[in-house]
């Protein structure tokens, strides 16, 4: 994998709160800057090997929870998985397709990177996302990789309304379904903007027409323009539907069934035998697939210059006409 070497992305870490320079010790950092909070001593523990940059006064994330998940991770090993991602590869390929889509953008995303050693930072990386899978394979590109809890692609835990990195530091950016999770979208994606280099790339995939998922922690959906204005501050290379209709239509029906039957593996079993419904979104035309999508992507570029209210109106290509 081209993960970034911790020793290396250490140099790199800021305080969440003030951005100051960290200070290093045996069990934790804290914050170098004396007017600073997280000035004092292990302000940022470590949880087992992973460094915990996180404004605890300013976030969600609980220290308790975080230091407590590390240790099951570490105890059992690879933070497992659920759903689909338990099954035999032909019952996966099924219920949870390659993204193809995401692959095709990563794949432009990787081409348009610039230099010997390009750094590409994965926001909620706790997992390798679907179709993403080439930024690791890519021994040219540093990955680093946070997320609220550790794991073997992660580096540091960290909140992304605060990412403890210093400003332009970073060539790309990769946030698949992450900010859905997050309270304040706008916050994580100012955050992302401040960190990328100028003219660095952001690949985003975020739910549209989709039902709760991940409990408690699931907050926001985007329709296209929604979504373009989101990243108003990025030039846009390329945007559009993740998955259409048809997989959107699937996924009511597999929660309808999970409603019906207070089963979620039941609803799962009738997404499974209805699986052929996916194919139907290459039937649907591109104006109303993006009225009607499951989910959407944004490929950009860091711009300084924002996309203001007439633009973000005139944006709007789905199928419903104004009269």
């Amino acid at each position: 994998m081209a993960l970034a070497e911790s020793k290396w992305i250490e140099q790199l870490l800021v305080c969440p709160r003030c951005r100051s320079a960290l200070v290093a010790k045996p069990d934790g950092f804290n914050c170098s800057a004396p007017a600073c909070p997280c000035h004092e001593p292990m302000a940022f523990p470590m949880a087992r090997r992973w460094p915990v940059l996180v404004d605890f006064e300013r976030s969600v994330v609980d220290r308790e929870d975080v230091v407590a998940t590390a240790d099951r991770t570490d105890a059992a090993g690879p933070r497992p998985v659920g759903g689909a991602d338990t099954l035999p590869a032909p019952l996966r390929r099924i219920l949870k397709p390659p993204n193809r889509v995401a692959a095709r953008n990563i794949d432009l995303l990787l081409r348009s990177l610039v230099g010997p050693a390009p750094t590409l930072l994965v926001v909620g990386g706790a997992t390798v996302g679907n179709g993403v899978d080439a930024i690791y394979r890519d021994p040219r590109v540093q990955v680093i990789g946070f997320d609220i809890v550790g794991s073997p692609v992660t580096q540091f835990i960290a909140d992304a309304h605060q990412i403890p990195l210093p400003s332009a530091s970073v060539d790309a950016v990769l946030v698949q379904a992450v900010l859905e999770h997050v309270l304040d979208p706008d916050l994580v994606v100012a955050e992302i903007h401040r960190v990328l280099k100028p003219d660095g790339l952001v690949y985003a995939e975020t739910p549209f027409l989709q039902q709760v998922h991940a409990g408690a922690h699931d907050f926001t959906r985007y329709t296209a323009s929604g979504h373009r204005y989101l990243f108003r501050w990025f030039e846009e290379l390329a945007a559009g539907p993740v998955a259409g209709p048809g997989t959107q239509l699937l996924w009511s029906i597999d929660h309808l069934v999970r409603g019906l039957t207070r089963s979620p593996l039941a609803g799962r079993a009738v997404r499974g035998l209805l699986f052929w419904m996916r194919s139907v979104d290459r039937l649907v035309a591109p104006d109303y697939a993006t009225d009607d999508a499951s989910a959407l992507f944004f490929l950009g570029r860091r711009s300084e210059r924002q996309l203001t209210a007439q633009e973000i109106v005139a944006y709007y290509h789905g199928a419903q006409v104004s009269t």
